[in-house]
């Protein structure tokens, strides 16, 4: 057994990938009630308050605010908060609270779909630069595709390749890594892919 194992009781998990098994095995059922919880500081209730009470304007109007001259990036926005002086974690996703970014790298005409409509335009020079000099993921995939392809799609034989719709993220699971760790994950994937 890992050292870093000794604490955790025996299962599949040990002898294969498994966290399914590690978590069913190694897990503790807590059926009591939430007063162990402290209750909300003053700096999270002010901030909560200012979440609340812009969540209620971006219902009346649908949406706040869309920044049309950005696209979409981890370092497209300087940082934003909610309530400077209260927050504790330092920059949202964009440089406003609940403002929505454009992300036009998977499919240019939806973004051109939600900006019509909430009555916003995209920025001509981000327009240019993803009609003239960039393809979406979209414009990629079907220009890959052969001729018939694309008519056996247009007719209705063939479905499900990409259009203009969000497609589902690939997400990691991360939890293997500190339980198994990189080496033993890219061993075995190797062994597999023999």
């Amino acid at each position: 057994m890992k050292e870093e194992w000794k604490n955790f009781k025996e299962g599949v998990w040990m002898n294969e990938i498994n966290v399914s098994d590690f978590i069913l095995k190694n897990y503790t059922k807590y059926d009591e009630d939430e007063s162990f919880l402290s209750g909300t500081t003053d700096k999270t209730g002010r901030v909560l308050k200012k979440v609340n009470e812009l969540l209620k304007e971006e219902l009346k109007k649908h949406v706040l605010d869309i920044d049309v001259d950005h696209m979409s990036g981890i370092n497209a926005f300087e940082p934003g908060y909610i309530s400077e002086d209260d927050d504790v974690i330092v920059g949202l996703q964009t440089d406003a609270p609940l403002k929505r970014i454009v992300n036009p790298y998977g499919g240019i005409r939806m973004v051109y779909q939600e900006l019509d409509a909430y009555g916003y335009k995209l920025n001509e020079t981000v327009d240019k630069y993803f009609n003239e000099f960039r393809k979406t993921h979209n414009q990629g995939v079907f220009d890959a595709y052969p001729a018939s392809v694309r008519k056996a799609r247009h007719v209705g034989l063939l479905t499900g390749l990409p259009d203009a719709y969000g497609r589902g993220r690939i997400i990691g699971d991360y939890r293997r890594i500190a339980l198994y760790g990189i080496d033993y994950l890219m061993e075995q994937k190797k062994e597999g892919l023999g």
